[in-house]
């Protein structure tokens, strides 16, 4: 073989290299630029559908949530259940659904809710809720006060009886159930208030 056709051969060996160097860099890229797309795929995917993000700005859950808490929820909680009394819902404010708000489950659907001298009655009963989670006792307030909770609905209080603007004060009593964004779980920041919530 000439050195002619010796220096064409290795000049096409250097360019079929150079164009699967080209072709694998090129590979790469679009790698990951894939997996970067899958991966904002499934973190809107996980805000939207499964996880909600909240805030509490304010102290109306106290010693339970403390203002400026972070917190998670879980979006598809209540997809095949309903909410339980004791539960920490998030949902859009009945007088203003361009709001979150965090409150504490008390009456279910069909519920008679009664207030009265700092106590919470459920339907017939003569006990009042036991409700450990409270921040303090109630200011006593004149009473009894009395809600039929509708169905579909939820009557809401916050853990700190005294300083929280819920379902008693509220234009639009209730929650409705299709207003529920999801069911509470976890504070995650700060640091020292980082648990579960109950």
């Amino acid at each position: 073989m000439g050195a002619d056709a010796q220096t064409d051969k290795a000049g096409k060996q250097g360019k079929k290299k150079a164009k699967n160097k080209k072709s694998s860099v090129a590979s790469e890229v679009f790698s990951w630029i894939l997996t970067m797309a899958a991966a904002v795929a499934l973190a809107l995917v996980l805000k939207n559908f499964v996880i909600i993000n909240a805030e509490v700005p304010t102290g109306s859950m106290e010693n339970t949530i403390m203002p400026g808490d972070d917190l998670l929820g879980f979006r598809l909680a209540y997809l095949n259940s309903k909410p339980k009394r004791g539960d920490i819902i998030i949902f859009k404010f009945p007088d203003d659904e361009t709001q979150k708000y965090v409150k504490r489950v008390i009456g279910l659907p069909g519920d008679t809710v009664t207030i009265d001298d700092g106590k919470v009655y459920i339907n017939d009963s003569t006990e009042p809720l036991e409700e450990d989670y409270l921040k303090e006792d109630w200011v006593k307030v004149a009473g009894p006060y009395v809600y039929q909770v509708p169905e579909d609905s939820y009557f809401v209080m916050g853990d700190n009886r005294n300083d929280s603007y819920d379902s008693r004060y509220w234009t639009n009593t209730f929650v409705k159930k299709d207003k529920i964004i999801g069911k509470a779980l976890f504070i995650y920041y700060p640091w020292k208030h980082m648990g579960k919530l109950e």
